[in-house]
């Protein structure tokens, strides 16, 4: 799943998170000298084996419930999927560097075989394995999630029908505790189809769309841990120990969620309200470090951070418009905002679905785009808008002006607001920064309540190419530019066709560069995942694609 912040993706021996040589972007390019040619892809995280946690504890960070809760709904958010992951199955998860591990609390043997052109995976579930109802968990959840998901209903509003609609049949295996899945062809990234499920009842159109808006829903989830409080005024949340748990006891007595603006989360970490917290920048990893009782853990970052361009605005409708935008914001200076005391560096990102530190990735955005102001002038001089007295251009007696939607109140973020205004006045660009709340940002982003936003993903998964319909096809509620073409969104279709990772990933990569000439998402950084934690807090920090087990959290001894 790739999921988009709140601040919402062949066999993983196709994937390599070694340093590749991939050149860096063009004239923007990080430029700098001693720029590695790619991103760090370490993991710092305090790996600990369950047996040297103790029993007992609780760890608290900030966060809260966003507006959807159902992360396979289209406005799911990475909140909506690490707050589900808490009180619902994590079947099948991934290693730091993406090799897949299954859960044998859920299923207890898995079988992929290829036969005739057409893959068969054969999932037993355990025979313990019930939802929090008294459900049993067995073949009909796999069932239900993939009718849910495949885009066969148009009612239910899902997240990305990528991979579902794969599938062909989810059939009964030799009993009710075994599933049996067909896909039509190879789909090697089949994984990410069922790291998680829903509950029958919550795969239900109705259910699926609206029983999480703002609430949880305990009875039809499973795992260690089950709401204890979710407090619709506060927003806190607290999971405690799920008494219906048939696998190992979580180490943890309770999982505390505390509701905070992203300005007062170092404060809470410094006067111990905090067990966990990021450093987004220089000034809060200043205030972290060298805390008495705390250690910062840093490494590779599997977010991609985008400038993103509503082509249903007025203005931006025009692609001549975007392009001249584009062109004209240097990425390379909102790389060292970001960056700056952090003794970090990173090559421009060239993608906005695979990162550098993955075998097979390639920089599609610098063959698209270049940095250059002057070019950005002629381009809207060849479109008719014109240098008006006060150097904001016109056309057709309108001003060319824009919003840039700033979400909270960070230094960080408004110090790259004010980049991107600084940047556009010179080619003759009026930007208004307009701020909204944090917790307004699903909302915005679904209604499409902006000009241009900055906003990121989170991979939760290494199969990059799976995502790039829900990123990139015009006919899709996730892709939150509305830009794309009937055309191109079969082109990018036809890649889940193609069952070779490495041929998938081509094919993909020429794509996104098609993808990329609509001027509507611009790749701006990745950033490092750095954290200070509580000294004996194990198995929490910069994981890349590792999400640990919830049970598996906790304190050593």
């Amino acid at each position: 799943m790739r999921a988009r912040l709140a601040l919402p993706v062949a066999l993983i021996a196709a994937l390599s998170v070694t340093a590749t040589a991939c050149q860096s972007s063009g004239d923007d390019a990080a430029g700098a000298k001693n720029t590695p040619s790619a991103a760090p892809g370490a993991a710092d995280y305090n790996p600990t084996a369950y047996d040297k946690l103790r029993d007992g504890g609780t760890y608290t960070t900030s966060g809260t419930f966003d507006d959807q809760g159902n992360p396979f709904q289209v406005n799911g958010t990475l909140a909506a999927s690490r707050v589900w992951a808490w009180y619902n199955a994590n079947a099948i998860t991934f290693s730091p560097t993406g090799d897949v591990q299954y859960n044998p609390d859920y299923f207890s043997d898995v079988q992929v075989s290829v036969k005739g052109g057409k893959q068969k995976v054969v999932l037993t579930i355990n025979k313990k394995a019930t939802f929090n109802d008294g459900t049993p968990i067995d073949w009909t959840a796999i069932k239900a999630t993939w009718k849910a998901n495949n885009g066969s209903d148009k009612e239910y509003a899902a997240q990305t029908t990528e991979g579902y609609d794969q599938i062909t049949d989810v059939a009964r295996g030799k009993d009710d505790k075994q599933a049996v899945i067909t896909f039509k062809d190879v789909y090697a990234s089949w994984p990410s189809l069922f790291y998680t499920f829903l509950h029958p009842k919550a795969a239900q159109v109705d259910n699926f769309n609206k029983a999480y808006v703002k609430k949880a829903r305990p009875e039809w989830g499973a795992g260690p841990y089950t709401v204890g409080k979710w407090d619709t005024h506060s927003g806190n949340i607290t999971f405690v120990r799920n008494p219906k748990w048939w696998g190992k006891k979580g180490r943890l007595d309770k999982r505390v969620y505390v509701n905070l603006e992203q300005t007062a989360e170092v404060n809470a970490f410094k006067n111990g309200q905090l067990d966990y917290v990021s450093a987004i920048d220089a000034e809060s990893l200043k205030q972290v470090k060298g805390l008495k009782g705390t250690e910062i853990r840093s490494g590779g970052s599997p977010f991609g951070y985008a400038l993103n361009f509503n082509t249903k605005s007025p203005v931006l409708a025009d692609k001549a418009v975007r392009k001249a935008i584009q062109e004209s914001v240097d990425r390379s200076q909102i790389a060292k905002i970001q960056f700056q005391g952090l003794d970090y560096k990173e090559p421009l990102p060239g993608s906005a679905l695979f990162y550098s530190f993955q075998k097979g990735y390639e920089d599609n955005v610098s063959t698209v785009l270049k940095y250059g102001p002057d070019q950005a002038k002629k381009d809207l001089d060849a479109a008719g808008w014109k240098p008006g007295s006060d150097g904001i251009r016109e056309k057709d007696g309108k001003k060319l002006e824009i919003s840039y939607t700033l979400v909270g109140d960070a230094p960080l973020d408004k110090a790259t607001a004010g980049a991107f205004a600084a940047m556009l006045k010179p080619i003759g660009v009026h930007l208004t920064v307009k701020k909204v709340a944090e917790a307004d940002f699903a909302s915005v982003i679904n209604e499409r309540k902006f000009d241009l936003i900055l906003s990121g993903n989170r991979s939760m998964d290494p199969f990059g190419a799976r995502y790039m319909c829900e990123m990139f096809c015009s006919d899709r509620d996730s892709n939150i530019t509305g830009a794309g073409s009937p055309a191109l969104d079969k082109e990018i279709r036809a890649t889940a066709d193609i069952g070779d990772l490495d041929e998938q990933q081509a094919a993909v990569n020429k794509l996104e560069k098609k993808a990329f000439q609509e001027y509507a998402r611009l790749p701006l950084f990745s950033g490092p995942s750095t954290y200070s934690v509580r000294k004996g807090l194990a198995n929490v920090g910069a994981t890349i694609f590792y999400s640990p087990l919830p049970e598996t959290v906790g304190w050593e001894k």
